[in-house]
């Protein structure tokens, strides 16, 4: 199996600086995923003043998500990549080796993972920033 490893497609790169660079202080989310016939990383969805709880809600059971979620009061920018138990292992190849070049390209340097969207609460997310202090 050769690994293919999706490019960021410009307009989701230009959205993500900007997120990154944003003055509001509530929580939001950028959801992204791969088109598999362009391997690409698109966006899917855009979420303003999301809580954690609500961003959980949005992630599917079978599917991976990259997920941009910047809280700036309560949480600093990081990268929650979700791979559920379950996918397609060439989906699960393809997920991770794209996921690296998105936190290249994206100059991420907080990134997360879980394989079960319950696992994603007030505690795993703070216990996780911990480790930055």
């Amino acid at each position: 199996i050769s690994l293919v490893v999706c490019e960021v497609d410009p307009s989701l790169q230009e959205k993500l600086k900007k997120f990154r660079f944003r003055k509001e202080t509530n929580n939001a989310a950028i959801l992204m995923k791969i088109d598999m016939e362009k391997q690409l990383v698109i966006l899917e969805e855009e979420y303003e003043d999301i809580s954690l709880d609500d961003l959980r809600e949005e992630l599917p059971e079978r599917h991976y998500k990259l997920t941009h979620g910047d809280g700036r009061v309560s949480y600093p920018l990081c990268f929650i990549f979700s791979s559920p138990v379950g996918c397609k292992p060439e989906q699960q190849m393809m997920y991770a080796g794209s996921k690296n070049r998105l936190v290249q390209s994206a100059e991420l340097t907080k990134v997360f993972e879980i394989r079960n969207a319950d696992d994603l609460s007030e505690e795993w997310l703070k216990e996780k920033l911990s480790f930055f202090r």
